[in-house]
């Protein structure tokens, strides 16, 4: 019987109700026309034994009718769907009484829709035979037979969900390769005893390690151990299938483990580590990090071919990683040509149980799977599910049943599997391996197991769980079981299993002594795409490297900006807009902001190097000043005149995001770690917004390269300034990026020129080494016109500044009184207030680059000022912004510039609380003083 009409016409009927049923019935057995054809072709294919079209509904059976009489046939009519109704409802229901707690502790309790009873089946109808027309592999059955075969594959160790699924050719899928138990035939006696091998190899290595580093934190996978043959068994079936490369990204938990029994990595190398040696050679700097928090990469022979597996490193912060992980599958499928079926790499993400169901970004990281710009064919989840958080127990933890159950959001099938049944867990994650090769998306294991020591190896988990851990402390491990298991079906010795562990003690042994010697050779950075980079000097102001553009391909860049085709219906304002471009292209003046950032863009992508940008409605541009992307206004066509410079240039792209902060800024950093050469930006709306994301800039973006010696050169655009727009759309925070300066980790900018802008932009690329750049970008001062730059000033002999000095024709340097230092858009309002009052004596200089700090260019461009006091002036109050970050700052530039005055005044907003008032004429009025205190002499 088809599949589509048992979903589409037993749905929502309440087990039992055999009343509205039974009266379908005798409506279709009087007039066949009398009732839908869903349910006509149902009971015609129950009584005649054949699937009949909805267009033709089948007739009642009369020759059969006649034979056991009408009521016989309507009977057996209803057997037929009361037990169609049965097997749907364990289709739906039936994980709810699998046994998957290895622990034996929560015994699933008896759900009424499994029960024959409800269906109207008592004790004296379980051997009757039934048709049901070859579903479940029978043509007829007794209900003895169906429960078999139900409780076996729903019932056991594995729990599925799936009938939430509206794809019909997904849910087929994962019916036909389930129903049957088929996991307790799969494997032959090689294929078990190479499980018991990874297993022994899992176990093993944390019995050692307790043994050796004892107290030691390493957040062993101990009563996990099921995790490590299940990835190796999912990651074979990638090979298997195509995947050139696999990306990992995982918590603490396991992660050692991992390391060396999936990714390979020296055991010599990791017990260096645990002695207190550094991952990589004492000529490479970088503070570091603690042993689980490392990745690694490797080429492996993997099923008869060469796939490269790495592990993503990531802090505490335990989810943080994924939508890095993702973006880094997106980058490589995009560098590898991949774009339609992106199956040449596949991202596989382990998880905590409460970590999946708490953590925000997960449902950030789900969201994004099937979206245009963020989509990756699929990730394999994998959930470690310890029963437990740190201490705080599922009823804390998660409203749902599954920790999993955000997952079916976006309708993905997800296996539940009982942890001490190494062979189901291997099984499912071959099965979901194969499910995400064919239908290009994600997929959930979670794997219900338990955590044999506390959150940590020195914490005392029966504080809080005591009966939980009682449980655990007489319970043979996962390994020792499923040894026992296979001597007593025959498939290897006693002696054979006890010879498995005592040769892999052995090789731990020895690596374990020349660790005492071992020295790393190379860091795990700089190669492959990456190859011909070097890190960053020391310099206090390294060398400009060359980004001027020659004036030609500024004019075919920017011509090709205003050129649509001739039947595109484009809309009259941006007509307009296009219009003004040319005319600022042709004549070389009046070049504003968004058309400086899209000369930086085309004349990269002419240059071979492809450009990404994403974030919320950055096609248009959240001040509609972008238009990267042309809408025909009759058919909704897309035109990007970007992509349509010239022939063979590289390809830009731009993503008006999902309604997310940190999870689209993970994977645009996670994209950005793969593709050195490709300009990857992301946008905030507004650059308070960014807020959402800290934890990525934080842990990531700020600090990577010095822990983990991975660059990146991501770009975030956070529009920032006070034009009385309230709290929440004046201020991008600038303080707090500046408290993550040191160590010239990353660049922090609030440029005041479209040039300037257009030679930081391209400078991403152009230099040796990739840093982080953040930009704070203006959102008045898009439209300004005095925030405009000539052609030239992109062209041959230009570069980014560091300091803009004085442009203005005031009075000669030692009549100055007063130099005004200020950054970003106050600087136009300081520049228009002084010269409508037609003040001379007061010079204002703009810091474009706040870190690196120009220590070397501001104390040249303050010494002629010899007479004058230095002011800092800002927008933002005084316990935000850069004023606090930059006094000293300043006062050791004036001091280097030999300045008697050296100390600098601040002049802004008094200290507050929240970053802006919400009143227009408040702010109005607050401008105003600061702007005249600032040009006060």
């Amino acid at each position: 019987m088809a599949q589509l009409n048992l979903d589409a016409f037993l749905e929502g009927i309440p087990p039992g109700d055999s009343i509205y049923v039974a009266g379908k019935y005798d409506r279709w057995s009087a007039d066949p026309t009398s009732v839908e054809p869903g349910w006509a072709a149902l009971f015609g294919a129950l009584v005649n034994g054949g699937i009949e079209t909805a267009q033709a509904p089948a007739t009642p059976a009369r020759g059969r009718a006649a034979v056991g009489g009408v009521a016989d046939a309507r009977a057996a009519t209803l057997d037929s769907v009361r037990a169609l109704m049965l097997i749907r409802a364990y289709r739906v229901r039936g994980h709810l009484e699998a046994k998957l707690d290895p622990l034996g502790l929560k015994i699933p309790a008896a759900h009424p829709e499994l029960d024959p009873a409800s269906y109207g089946f008592g004790p004296g109808d379980y051997d009757r035979p039934i048709f049901i027309d070859n579903v479940l592999g029978f043509e007829t059955a007794t209900l003895r037979q169906i429960l078999g075969v139900l409780r076996e594959t729903y019932c056991g160790p594995i729990g599925v969900e799936f009938m939430h699924i509206q794809d019909p050719d997904q849910k087929a899928w994962i019916q036909r390769r389930i129903e049957g138990a088929p996991w307790r035939t799969a494997f032959t006696p090689e294929a078990k005893r190479r499980i018991l091998e990874r297993l022994t190899e899992a176990e093993g290595f944390e019995v050692f390690c307790q043994k050796k580093f004892v107290g030691t934190k390493r957040f062993g996978l101990e009563g996990g151990e099921s995790v490590i043959p299940a990835l190796r068994a999912a990651i074979e079936v990638a090979a298997q299938s195509g995947v050139d490369e696999i990306v990992i990204g995982m918590p603490h938990r396991g992660r050692l483990n991992t390391l060396v029994n999936v990714l390979k990595k020296p055991f010599v190398a990791v017990f260096s580590e645990f002695q207190g040696a550094a991952p990589h050679p004492d000529d490479v700097q970088g503070s570091g990090d603690v042993k689980y928090h490392l990745g690694t990469s490797v080429d492996l022979e993997i099923a008869g071919r060469m796939v490269h597996l790495s592990l993503q490193p990531n802090p505490s912060h335990l989810e943080a990683v994924d939508p890095v992980v993702v973006g880094k599958v997106r980058a490589k499928q995009d560098m590898a040509g991949d774009r339609r079926m992106r199956r040449s790499v596949m991202g596989i993400l382990l998880h905590g149980d409460a970590a999946f169901a708490g953590q925000g970004l997960v449902a950030e990281t789900l969201a994004m799977s099937q979206l245009i710009g963020y989509r990756t064919g699929g990730t394999l989840h994998i959930v470690v599910n310890n029963q437990i958080g740190f201490t705080t127990v599922p009823a804390h933890a998660y409203s749902g049943l599954y920790c999993t159950d955000i997952a079916k959001s976006i309708q993905v099938p997800i296996l539940h599997v009982n942890g001490d049944d190494p062979e189901a867990v291997v099984f499912c994650a071959q099965l979901l391996a194969e499910f995400r090769q064919q239908f290009g998306c994600d997929a959930v294991l979670d794997v219900v197991c338990y955590r044999r020591h506390g959150h940590n190896e020195s914490d005392e988990p029966a504080f809080t769980q005591p009966l939980m851990y009682k449980a655990i402390r007489t319970k043979k491990t996962t390994r020792t079981l499923y040894a026992e298991r296979l001597v007593a079906e025959g498939a290897i010795s006693a002696e054979g299993a006890a010879a498995l562990q005592t040769r892999f003690a052995e090789a731990l042994e020895r690596e374990f002594e020349a660790s005492k010697s071992y020295k790393p050779n190379k860091a795990d950075w700089l190669e492959g795409k990456w190859a011909g980079l070097a890190p960053a000097g020391e310099e206090d102001e390294p060398k400009e490297c060359p980004t001027a553009v020659s004036l030609e391909t500024l004019r075919e860049v920017g011509l090709a900006l205003c050129r649509v085709p001739a039947d595109f219906d484009l809309h009259p304002k941006i007509a307009r807009q296009l219009e003004e471009k040319r005319r600022a292209i042709e004549t070389g003046e009046g070049i504003d902001w968004a058309t400086g950032e899209a000369l930086a863009f085309g004349t990269l992508l002419v240059e071979g190097n492809r450009v990404r940008l994403s974030g919320e409605d950055v096609q248009r541009g959240t001040f509609s000043q972008r238009h990267c992307y042309l809408i025909d206004q009759t058919t909704q066509a897309e035109y990007v005149p970007l992509n349509h410079i010239r022939p063979g240039q590289a390809q830009f792209e731009a993503y008006n995001s999902l309604l997310s902060e940190a999870g689209v800024l993970g994977f645009e950093y996670g994209y950005s770690l793969a593709d050195p050469h490709c300009l990857v930006l992301w946008e905030a709306q507004f650059g308070d917004f960014a807020n959402g994301a800290q934890v990525i800039i934080d842990q990531f973006i700020a600090s990577g390269e010095s822990k983990w010696l991975r660059m990146s050169g991501l770009v975030l655009l956070l529009p920032h300034g006070y034009e009385g727009q309230g709290p929440e759309h004046s201020s991008a925070r600038p303080e707090r990026y500046l408290q993550l300066c040191a160590e010239r980790n990353m660049q922090v900018c609030n440029i005041t020129t479209p040039a300037n802008y257009f030679h930081a932009l391209r400078r991403q690329l152009r230099r040796n080494y990739r840093k982080p750049l953040v930009v704070f970008t203006p959102k008045s001062l898009l439209r300004h016109k005095l925030c405009v730059s000539r052609l030239e000033e992109f062209g041959p002999g230009s570069s980014f500044r560091l300091v803009i000095p004085e442009i203005d024709p005031i009075a000669p340097p030692e009549a100055v009184k007063r130099v005004v230092l200020c950054t970003g858009k106050v600087y136009y309002d300081l520049l228009a207030a002084r010269r409508e009052a037609g003040i001379t004596d007061v010079a204002l200089i703009r810091l474009e680059q706040l870190y690196p700090f120009p220590r070397i260019t501001l104390p040249k461009v303050l010494a002629p000022y010899v007479n004058a006091e230095i002011v800092w002036c800002q927008e933002e109050p005084r316990n935000m912004g850069a004023w606090t970050w930059i006094d000293r700052r300043i006062e050791e530039a004036a001091m280097a510039a030999q300045r008697s005055r050296a100390r600098p005044r601040y002049v802004g907003r008094p200290e507050a609380a929240s970053p802006a008032t919400g009143f227009y004429k408040v702010h109005q009025a607050e401008q105003e003083a600061l702007i005249e205190e600032a040009l006060a002499v």
